[in-house]
């Protein structure tokens, strides 16, 4: 494996870096048909694997994403990805939302209650990845460039989760799944390892990016004990480096390499693992990386 490899190894979390804490056991998984699930960021990515995955479960999914006409510089839309779920005869809907927008972040929880219910699942998994923000030298970046990355990466799963914990609990209870990033509690190693700047010609100068994610992480942590009493798990996963369309596109323009990455399937799986598994309170409020913690169950696709 090259040098590039090894050090995006590193900033994404390193398994190798285990430092003796307990593996993990794997719990037996409830069946999730009927179940009614959110997935922001479903036109494309771990979104859209994730919502054929529980499309494919028998869960009810409610798709969340901006793209609802094809754009040039990044393949699918949310429409296509109803489109899939339907044609393998699975029950979903798709709801333009732009993350950043309050009001449609209300519209989408309304469209999941008005079409299936309520809401059983809720999987913050997108963010705000596209465009000049990434890579983007911090004394070149606008506060209002700052503020956009926190209002979709941060914001809006904070409002998401307040709007859908009463619907859940009068349901009986629910789980939140959190997509992050690399942060020091996944790596199980008494410091966080040296933060690096670029991977070859590969930026990972993203200070809005890490910093909202991280913020992401200490809610889930601060929520969990609240949201533990009304029987709502909190779990925050780190997917790793994972062979997407945009990371694809980054891989022609910028050289990376993606030897490393993961299949789309990986942090899906763990997605749906952590929706579906029997005892929630073992795991809510921590964050996990799916590459490894898939491993050390030996979950299978």
């Amino acid at each position: 494996m090259s040098n590039i490899s090894e050090n995006l190894k590193i900033a994404l979390g390193n398994a190798d870096g285990y430092d003796g804490a307990p593996r993990m056991n794997r719990q037996s998984e409830l069946d999730l048909a009927g179940k009614i699930v959110i997935i922001t960021g479903a036109s494309r990515g771990v979104g859209k694997q994730a919502a054929l995955d529980f499309a494919r479960r028998g869960a009810n999914v409610v798709l969340a994403a901006r793209t609802v006409v094809q754009d040039s510089s990044v393949p699918g839309t949310i429409g296509e990805t109803l489109e899939q779920i339907e044609k393998a005869g699975g029950q979903a809907i798709a709801v333009a939302t732009d993350l950043a927008l309050e009001t449609d972040l209300a519209a989408l929880v309304d469209a999941a209650v008005a079409r299936f219910g309520g809401v059983d699942i809720l999987v913050n998994n997108a963010a705000a990845t596209q465009g000049e923000i990434w890579g983007k030298p911090f004394l070149q970046l606008t506060r209002e460039e700052w503020l956009y990355q926190f209002a979709v990466n941060v914001h809006a799963p904070f409002t998401l989760t307040q709007l859908v914990v009463p619907i859940m609990e009068k349901r009986g209870g629910g789980r939140i799944i959190n997509l992050s990033t690399g942060s020091g509690e996944v790596f199980r190693m008494p410091e966080e390892p040296v933060k690096l700047g670029a991977i070859g010609g590969f930026s990972l100068a993203v200070p809005g990016y890490y910093a909202s994610k991280r913020a992401l992480d200490r809610f889930g942590n601060c929520m969990a004990p609240e949201l533990h009493a009304k029987n709502i798990a909190i779990i925050g996963l780190h997917p790793g480096l994972v062979a997407t369309e945009l990371v694809a596109i980054r891989v022609k323009e910028k050289g990376l390499d993606d030897s490393v990455a993961v299949p789309m399937a990986v942090p899906a799986r763990m997605i749906v693992y952590f929706a579906a598994c029997e005892n929630p309170s073992e795991y809510t409020g921590r964050l996990f990386w799916a590459e490894r913690e898939m491993a050390d169950m030996k979950i299978s696709f």
